[in-house]
Formats: C-alpha cells, structure tokens, sequence
C-alpha cells in the first residue's frame, strides 16, 4: 500500500510527531495509518520509559466544576520544565483529566491511568503520546473530587489550585452571596495555606507536640526560664491560640479585612442570602510542593551535547 506526503501529514495531525517520524512509521507498515499509529505509540512509550527517571517537579494544577452536576476537581499534573506549563496543548491535556476525574470519580491514580481518555485511548496511552510530542518526562501525581456546592480557584497560571465544598440548604446553596463567598474563602486558602478546617479539626497529638516545643522554647528564654509552672502554662495557652489563627481557616483573620474571622464572614454571608452555609472541606495544590526540584547545570549540559 502506498502513502502520500497527505497521508504524512495526516499521520503527524492525528499524534503531533514530526514530519520524518511519521513518514518512517508509514514506510514501516506499507501506509497503514492504523499500524503506522501503533508503531509511533510503542515508540512513544519506549520514550517514555526513558524520561520516567528524570525529575519533574514542575508543571500545572488545574481546578474545574461542572456546576450542573455538582462536581469539582483539583488536579496536579508535573513537567520537567516551567516552560511546559505555558504549552497550549499541554493546558488543554490538563484540564481534560480534570473533566475526566469529574465524569469518572477513579478511585486513585492508577485507576485514572486506566480510564479512557478519548474512543479507545487511555489516559496512560495519551500521556505517553504527550511525553513523546513535549520530550519531557510527565507525571500525573494526584487529584482531588467533590460533590456539592462546589467553588474552585486557581492562582498564578496553575501554580495554586484549591477547591472549597460547602455545607449549604437550598436558599443559599441557589444563591450569589455562596460563589462569592466561596471564591474569597479560596482566595484565603490560597494566600494563608490553612492546615485545618476549624480548631476542633486540629488532632489532640498536633497539639500537646506544639505545647511540649513551646514550653521548651519558654524555658531555654532567659527571661522566662525562672517563671513558675502555672505562668509557663498560661503563656503557652496564649501561644496555642496564636497557632489556631495561623493554621484554622475558621480562626484566621479575614484578607479582605482583618478585623473579623473568616468563620464570621462566611456567617455574614450565609445571613446575606437568606440561608445556612459553612465550609465543611477544602484541599489546597501547590505545583510540585514536597518534590525534589531539578537543578540545570548550563555548563554539563553543554558538555553532554557535545560528547
């Protein structure tokens, strides 16, 4: 069977590899587009395979609601570079597992590799064919899903993604004053990275470890160290309080104005819509937190391409 230099460009339409790939894969399978396809997928994984060692602490995290179904997703997605993150193809490819993990609720990540991504292709499949076309090593490291009322934001081009459910009755869950709410509590989550939802939420280990480092820190004080017991225990109580505000969204001060709690506005905002509302969860991404960061070397890698 013989191909033409349309069915090459077809072939490089369909995977988005290059030009002479394609014609090698046509050349391959005497024209046949579908075998020519699965040749370029089998060296794609083989590329895969190569990149899979190498760090990818970068790339994008995505936060999507379908407001109809009342669901929302944050997810992360890692690159090797910044750069990829600016990729259009590479932020419609994110953006599409969000819709995915929407429709789908996988239970986990290896279950969403499973999932279809479009006709017979999985996720696993398209994100082989992406690491092929990018030539960086991908990763997808995790999501979250709710359902309810839903509000998402995402801060600086995907560097932050969080996603806040409310506890809400019909009036408010209906209503202006939750989206708008919800979008300033996120905006909180996203500037103040609260650990916890409330004080209650905090675990009682968290906190008498936070009490033996303060005591400790009280008593290694000059100032301080001769104090007597009950004083010590006072001044921690005091410092406690000051770590509820820190680390409880509840309990911190407000962004848009820090003379009341962040549990007061959302009350003053319940009250605005004539309903009942309160946060009952929240998960905050920040890309690539907690994974080692890759370090270029301008000059070894110079040094590389050469030899």
């Amino acid at each position: 069977m013989a191909f033409t230099a349309n069915d090459v460009k077809t072939l490089r339409e369909k995977t988005g590899v290059g030009m002479m790939d394609c014609k090698k894969a046509l050349t391959e399978t005497n024209g046949d587009m579908d075998k020519a396809i699965e040749i370029l997928r089998e060296k794609g994984l083989a590329a895969a395979e190569k990149k899979s060692g190498r760090i990818a602490a970068e790339g994008l995290v995505y936060a999507y609601v379908d407001d109809d179904k009342k669901v929302g997703a944050v997810i992360e997605v890692n690159s090797e570079t910044d750069f990829v993150a600016k990729n259009a193809d590479f932020q419609l490819f994110v953006k599409k597992l969000a819709e995915i993990v929407v429709d789908t609720n996988p239970a986990d990540v290896a279950v969403l590799l499973d999932t279809k991504y479009e006709g017979t292709v999985s996720v696993a499949d398209a994100l082989r064919e992406k690491i092929l076309v990018i030539g960086e090593n991908l990763s997808i490291r995790r999501f979250v899903r709710y359902e309810g009322d839903i509000v998402s934001y995402v801060h600086g081009g995907g560097r932050i993604g969080v996603l806040v459910r409310f506890d809400a009755d019909e009036k408010a869950s209906a209503s202006d004053e939750l989206q708008e709410c919800g979008k300033d509590v996120a905006m909180q989550i996203a500037a103040l990275s609260a650990t916890y939802l409330d004080k209650e939420s905090v675990p009682a280990e968290v906190i008498e470890k936070e009490k033996e480092i303060l005591v400790a820190q009280i008593k290694n004080d000059p100032k301080n160290s001769n104090k007597p017991e009950q004083i010590i225990n006072k001044m921690v109580d005091g410092r406690i309080g000051k770590y509820y505000e820190n680390n409880c969204l509840m309990q911190q001060a407000f962004v848009k104005n820090g003379d009341i709690k962040v549990k007061q506005y959302i009350d003053d905002m319940a009250k605005k819509s004539g309903g009942l509302m309160t946060v009952a969860e929240f998960v905050r991404f920040e890309k690539g937190e907690g994974l080692q960061k890759r370090e270029d070397n301008f000059a070894d890698e110079v040094a590389g391409m050469i030899n």
